[in-house]
């Protein structure tokens, strides 16, 4: 299996990130809809929880990560460690920006 670049993973990062959280929480909002439950206030509630998931998602699982950061501390590879800081922020910022959209969609952050 052919390994990708940096650069290449760190834009999947994000858009992995994005994708998770969005579609969970559109997705779930259906489910909410077909129930009977409040569309706009589930959609936004799956977005809260599905937040740490859509990075875990993004990044590959937490045993590549700590195998980064167990080789880039235990065998001198600090190069190693950087690239996971950076796909994990990636990962943080697709997050983020789904979250956000959501915000916008529900419009649930505005209070009367």
């Amino acid at each position: 299996m052919k390994e990708i670049g940096f650069f290449p993973s760190f834009i999947e990062s994000y858009f992995i990130a994005l994708g998770v959280l969005l579609g969970g929480s559109l997705i779930g909002g259906i489910a909410a809809f077909l129930t009977g439950q409040p569309l706009f206030t589930t959609i936004h509630r799956l977005s809260s929880l599905l937040r740490i998931w859509a990075i875990v998602a993004a990044i590959g699982g937490t045993f590549d990560a700590v195998y980064s950061f167990e080789r880039g501390l235990f065998d001198g590879e600090t190069k190693d460690i950087v690239k996971q800081l950076l796909l994990i922020i990636s990962a943080l910022g697709g997050a983020q920006t789904g979250a956000l959209l959501i915000d916008w969609l529900t419009g649930e952050h505005i209070s009367s």
